[in-house]
């Protein structure tokens, strides 16, 4: 039976290639016209940058358990209040875009801080549902708050970004630079997250105590203050997340709902993976947007669920991940 479902995987990864790259060989060949492909690639292109948005609040989410094997199911909500940090810097206090993003930025990593100190810490050693139940409970207690605050409320809002309304032209692509912008953001933090995990001595201290936090400790690792970092930086990543989707979702109190296609994006790349987190985002995004041009109306909302589904039928570790042995 593994076997056949081995099979079945290598199937369904080489359908999804080919699915890929069918339109750019048909189009080449003169079967497909110029607009369908257009079309297509437009599609690509715009599910690409939402999922990323996805991408990153998984990865917020990936970080945490990995260090601490914690579930934040408040990942959306440090989202929205990193958000709507980022819109009192920028459009409340007028400050410079760059200056209010990195201020909002800095600002949430320091909740993310304190929301470790404050209601994360009282309960470790708890039954896991203790804590899931925690961290449900701190976004209802966030979106309540966040609408009641002056300047903020139940309206939805908008940040200005240096790249509104203008495009990118790729060949017949056009795109906008909102959308190029958080491609490029995207793969930047991406690459300055490795960097800081494999050549700095906090992010080599962050990898031994989401590997061994008892060996971790013995090492003089100060593995409580490791975990309060850990949950700055995933609440920065959602942060910037948050500021990448303003522009073109808005900031409101709703937005942290995100978390429902980010955690399917999590458990698709192989829930503990970080490189999994990313493809996965990608995969949800992508699915999305054809979904919502190709197919009739209401797919859009239920299609990256059914490829979840299909490829954890097919591979229950995700695409990235791994299958643990334990010797009893």
């Amino acid at each position: 039976m593994e076997r056949v479902f081995a099979a079945l995987w290598r199937l369904l990864v080489a359908a999804a290639l080919l699915g890929f790259v069918a339109p750019p060989v048909l189009a080449a060949l003169g079967l497909v016209s110029g607009a369908d492909l257009v079309n297509y690639l437009q599609q690509v292109v715009s599910g690409a940058a939402l999922g990323c948005v996805y991408a990153l609040v998984a990865l917020g989410i990936v970080l945490i358990y990995k260090a601490t094997e914690t579930i934040n199911f408040a990942q959306g909500e440090l989202m929205m209040l990193g958000a709507f940090l980022c819109f009192t810097f920028v459009a409340i206090l007028g400050l410079p875009f760059w200056a209010g993003a990195l201020l909002g930025i800095g600002a949430c990593a320091v909740l993310g801080m304190a929301t470790d100190r404050i209601v994360v810490r009282p309960v470790v050693g708890q039954p896991a549902f203790a804590i899931v139940m925690v961290t449900l409970g701190f976004g209802f207690v966030a979106r309540s708050l966040a609408s009641v605050i002056p300047g903020w409320g139940t309206d939805t809002h908008t940040i200005v970004t240096p790249f509104a309304n203008q495009i990118v032209a790729l060949g017949p692509v056009v795109i906008s630079q909102d959308h190029a912008a958080i491609i490029v953001a995207t793969a930047l933090l991406c690459g300055l997250l490795y960097l800081f995990f494999t050549h700095t001595k906090l992010g080599l201290a962050m990898q031994a105590a989401s590997q061994n936090q008892l060996a971790a400790y013995y090492m003089g690792i100060p593995v409580k203050t490791v975990f309060t970092m850990i949950w700055g930086v995933s609440a920065g990543v959602a942060a910037i997340a948050g500021l990448m989707l303003a522009p073109i979702a808005f900031v409101h109190t709703q937005m942290g709902m995100i978390i429902f296609k980010a955690f399917p994006a999590a458990v698709l790349g192989g829930f503990g993976s970080i490189p999994g987190a990313i493809v996965g985002g990608l995969v949800i995004g992508i699915v999305e947007a054809l979904a919502g041009f190709y197919l009739p109306e209401g797919f859009k909302d239920v299609a990256a669920y059914v490829v979840l589904l299909v490829v954890l039928l097919l591979k229950p570790e995700g695409i990235f991940g791994h299958v643990r042995k334990k010797k009893v």
